[in-house]
C-alpha cells in the first residue's frame, strides 16, 4: 500500500474473517459505550482500572507489587518493597496520569514517554538502542531483534504507517504493538511501551480506552501473548497478534459494559438492551433475562417509558404485551 505522499508502506498483516468479525463487535460495543455515557466512567472505577493497568503491565515484566501497594503509592503512602519495583510503579503512575498529553503519531512524543517511563531504570531512557539485542527465554534466544543501526529507520516507517496507513486506528494499534516488539527499539522497557502506546493510539478512537485495562486481559493470557508473538516472528506477519489483541480489546470493553449495567438509568438500560438484540418483537420476559437484577415493575416502567418517548411500539397489554423498536 502507499501513504498519501507516495511513500511505500510495508504490508504488516493479512485481513481475516476473525479480524473483520472482532472489529465489528468492537464497533458495536463502542456504540454501547457512547449510548450509555461510559466514555468517562465514574471516578472510583477510573482509579481502580488505572491500578489494574499498571499492575498488569509491570507484572508481565516481573514487578512484584500488588494492586493494594500500587494504590498506596498513588495515595502517597509508604510502601515496603524492592526499590526497583517501587520506582517502576512511580514512573508508570506519572506517565499514565498524563496519557492525553502524548501524540500517538509523533516519534518524539513516543521517545519522551519512554524517557519518563524508564527514568532511573536504564542508562539511555528516551533513546533508541544502537547495539544488538535479543530476547532470552530460559537458555535460548527467543527473538533476535534487527541491528541497532536500522532501528530509527524501522521506527520511522512504522510511524509513517500509523499516520498514513489505510487501516482503521484500532487495527493499527495492534499492528504497531507487534511491530514495535519485533523491532525492540530500546535496551529495556519495550513490552510496557508497546502496551502503553497502544492505549495512546486507541484514545484517538474513543476516550474510554484511557480507562480500559486491556493490559489485565493480556496478563491473564501471558503465555499466549508470548506464543503469538513467536508465531508472528516465524510467519513474518502480525496477523495472529492482531486477532489476539482485538479479542482482548473486545473482552475489556464487554467487561466494562457489564460492570456498569447495574448503574444504568432506565434510558441507558433500554438503549443497551436494544443495541444487544438483532430481532423484531420482544417481551418483558426477554428484557428481564438481560437485567435479572431489576424487578418486574421496573422492567414495565422502562418499557412504558420507551413507548411514551417514541422509541418502542407496543402490541397487547400487561405481561402478554410485545414490543418492537421503532
Amino acid at each position: 500500500m502507499r501513504s498519501n505522499d507516495g511513500i511505500m508502506i510495508h504490508k504488516y498483516y493479512e485481513g481475516t474473517p476473525q479480524i473483520i468479525n472482532l472489529s465489528t463487535e468492537i464497533g458495536r460495543l463502542l456504540g454501547v459505550v457512547d449510548a450509555t455515557h461510559l466514555r468517562k466512567p465514574q471516578t472510583e472505577l477510573r482509579k481502580k482500572n488505572k491500578v489494574k493497568t499498571i499492575r498488569a503491565s509491570l507484572a508481565i515484566e516481573g514487578n512484584t507489587l500488588s494492586e493494594d501497594q500500587i494504590t498506596a503509592i498513588i495515595d502517597n503512602k509508604r510502601v515496603i518493597g524492592p526499590a526497583k519495583d517501587i520506582k517502576e510503579v512511580e514512573n508508570a503512575i506519572q506517565v499514565y496520569d498524563k496519557l492525553s498529553t502524548f501524540e500517538p503519531f509523533s516519534k518524539k512524543s513516543y521517545l519522551d514517554a519512554h524517557g519518563q517511563l524508564m527514568s532511573g531504570l536504564v542508562d539511555m531512557p528516551g533513546q533508541f538502542r544502537t547495539g544488538s539485542v535479543g530476547v532470552i527465554q530460559g537458555d535460548r534466544i527467543a527473538h533476535l531483534a534487527p541491528p541497532g543501526w536500522n532501528v530509527d529507520n524501522l521506527m520511522t516507517n512504522l510511524f509513517e504507517y500509523l499516520k498514513n496507513g489505510e487501516d482503521n486506528l484500532i487495527i493499527k494499534s495492534c499492528v504497531f504493538h507487534y511491530e514495535m516488539e519485533f523491532i525492540h527499539p530500546f535496551l529495556d522497557g519495550n513490552g510496557r511501551m508497546g502496551r502503553l502506546w497502544q492505549t495512546v493510539i486507541l484514545m484517538r478512537v474513543n476516550p474510554v480506552f484511557e480507562y480500559l485495562p486491556i493490559e489485565q486481559e493480556i496478563k491473564k493470557s501471558q503465555n499466549e501473548y508470548y506464543n503469538v508473538l513467536g508465531q508472528c516472528d516465524k510467519e513474518g506477519l502480525s496477523t495472529k497478534f492482531v486477532e489476539y489483541l482485538l479479542g482482548k480489546i473486545k473482552l475489556s470493553l464487554a467487561e466494562l459494559v457489564d460492570t456498569q449495567r447495574d448503574n444504568f438509568t432506565d434510558t441507558e438500560r433500554l438503549n443497551y438492551f436494544l443495541d444487544q438484540r438483532d430481532i423484531g418483537e420482544f417481551t418483558r420476559k426477554d428484557y428481564l433475562k438481560m437485567f435479572p437484577q431489576i424487578s418486574t415493575a421496573t422492567a414495565t416502567r422502562d418499557l412504558r417509558k420507551g413507548v411514551e418517548e417514541g422509541i418502542l411500539t407496543r402490541k397487547g397489554s400487561n405481561r402478554l404485551a410485545t414490543y418492537q423498536k421503532k
